[in-house]
């Protein structure tokens, strides 16, 4: 079974210009995850889709392959990632005749991931012979909704003590870090999740998202204090 390992970079970042390239701790955002697909045993291939000269040539300075710029048509706010994967695989199949069976979406920007991550998710992917997998972590917090008729996501009648909460109580926050997909239905669907979902867990210090400033400075301590202290 072939897998490839997409990453999304657009240029276009209001919340942190050029985000995607940005030097966080000691290399470039986008190169945490393509140094991550890139140590994998299982992933065949790492291409990263952008729409952006400077981004496709940091990538490829890092050993991703780049062999187009994205359309800018689908480089907006707007945008898919969805569309951005389906441009991907659609080009490879009229270029170069290739479509790999599984597609493994990387976000860059959750940068954080332990070594060998991605190659347990492909494994517990096959493992559960799922159609579609994401990474989540266990939030085990007591969650509220609907601000102006709150309404509790747990019995506040009972309520549990965190020491004796039990798998079914826990909930699980989808992380933005690892999908993977089979590629004939990520094309058909037009959706990186359908038919048997797996879920894969990984610790809430790999589960930062960057969004803004503030997350661009806890994620760089993180890695700063992680990498010190392997």
């Amino acid at each position: 079974m072939s897998n490839l390992a997409i990453i999304p970079a657009r240029g276009g970042s209001k919340g942190i210009p050029k985000k995607n390239i940005k030097l966080l701790y000691q290399k470039p955002l986008i190169v945490w995850s393509i140094e991550d697909a890139l140590n994998s045993n299982l992933v065949d291939r790492v291409l990263v889709t952008t729409d952006c000269q400077d981004i496709a040539d940091i990538s490829i300075q890092f050993g991703a392959e780049v062999p187009f710029l994205r359309p800018s048509q689908l480089s907006t706010d707007d945008a898919t990632t969805e569309s951005a994967l389906i441009h991907c695989l659609e080009w490879l199949n009229v270029n170069e005749r290739y479509t790999p069976d599984r597609v493994i979406l990387l976000q860059c920007t959750s940068p954080i991931r332990f070594k060998e991550r991605i190659d347990e998710a492909i494994n517990l992917f096959e493992k559960e012979k799922a159609d579609s997998l994401l990474s989540v972590y266990r939030y085990g917090r007591f969650l509220w909704r609907n601000k102006k008729n709150p309404e509790a996501l747990y019995d506040f009648n009972s309520r549990p003590r965190r020491q004796d909460l039990v798998d079914k109580d826990y909930l699980y926050a989808e992380n933005g870090s690892i999908y993977i997909s089979k590629t004939d239905q990520l094309i058909k669907k037009k959706n990186r999740l359908f038919g048997k979902i797996a879920l894969f867990e990984m610790g809430e210090l790999e589960s930062f998202e960057i969004d803004t400033v503030d997350d661009w400075f806890i994620v760089e301590n993180i890695l700063k204090k992680s990498i010190n202290h392997v």
